[in-house]
């Protein structure tokens, strides 16, 4: 039986249990594939610079069982790029529902109460309490 190749765009700047939770679900669709934002995407489309560098954190997506393969990817996911790296279908979380491709396309919902901004300003308060 031949698997299906499932594609998972992500940022991953703060990798955390919300990612580990749709990693784990997109998985079972078949081989899955993450396409990771580059850095440069980072910082043009959400005004970031990531704590973690592209080639760190495409490392600890590789190193996840349920991963096959982490390739580079834009921000922006397209249909060129689905039918150039043969994606069957697209995982989505339910923050880009309303994307629209030919691929089958499954949407989940966020993980509620994490996020990557919510660490970020977490740790800010931190420091701050730890600076006073």
């Amino acid at each position: 039986k031949i698997r299906k190749k499932v594609l998972l765009d992500m940022s991953c700047s703060i990798i955390h249990h919300g990612h580990i939770r749709l990693i784990k679900k997109a998985a079972k669709y078949g081989d899955l594939v993450i396409s990771l934002t580059s850095d440069k995407d980072l910082k043009k489309f959400k005004n970031i610079h990531p704590e973690l560098s592209f080639s760190q954190r495409k490392e600890i997506l590789s190193s996840i069982k349920y991963v096959k393969k982490v390739i580079s990817g834009k921000f922006i996911l397209d249909q060129k790029f689905l039918n150039k790296n043969n994606i069957d279908i697209v995982i989505q979380g339910s923050d880009y529902k309303d994307r629209k491709f030919t691929n089958k396309v499954v949407t989940f919902a966020r993980t509620k109460n994490i996020s990557s901004t919510l660490i970020r300003k977490l740790a800010k308060k931190n420091i701050n309490k730890k600076n006073k």
